[in-house]
């Protein structure tokens, strides 16, 4: 009888992970972005990329709105003074300061590097290498709207839970 009751209780703690809102606003967050990105990159270009469903860089930062709505949902749910907090606001310090300095001079120097091996003739060991990746970071604009996106999903999130358990 124990048994079962252990086996029944250990099902559901698992289960409560669907209803984790730091984890589910920050996963909302990830997605509106790379929709958005989607639909900016159709507007851009006027022809569907899914790739931009899955790839980093662009507008907004999913990276920036993914941990900026789960530093969010954490103070909102644990409190701000927390320890909880802290660690998901340095989190996505780390995270948007990246995006910002290391991945995008690294997108810079792929673009620099492309052009340098486009140039190359055709004799040469190199001119037949495949292009690198050159939007890997973001702009600051960029990084901002994903703050923002994922603070206004944060928000969005607690209000909602608020209203549907009152």
């Amino acid at each position: 009888m124990e048994d079962s009751t252990a086996t029944t209780t250990t099902t559901h703690h698992y289960f409560t992970i669907f209803t984790n809102y730091p984890l589910i606003s920050s996963l909302t967050a990830f997605t509106i972005a790379q929709f958005i990105k989607l639909f900016t990159s159709w507007y851009r270009e006027r022809r569907w990329d899914l790739k931009q469903l899955i790839g980093s860089g662009g507008m907004p930062s999913s990276h920036s709105a993914t941990v900026t709505a789960l530093a969010v949902a954490i103070g909102l749910q644990e409190g701000f003074g927390g320890s909880h907090f802290a660690i998901a606001l340095i989190l996505a310090s780390v995270v948007m300061y990246d995006a910002t300095g290391v991945r995008l001079h690294a997108g810079r120097q792929a673009e620099v590097l492309n052009q340098i091996v486009y140039e190359l003739p055709a004799e040469h060991p190199l001119a037949e290498s495949r292009p690198l990746r050159e939007l890997l970071g973001h702009t600051p604009p960029q990084v901002i709207a994903g703050g923002m996106l994922g603070s206004v999903t944060a928000v969005t999130g607690y209000l909602f839970t608020r209203v549907a358990t009152s």
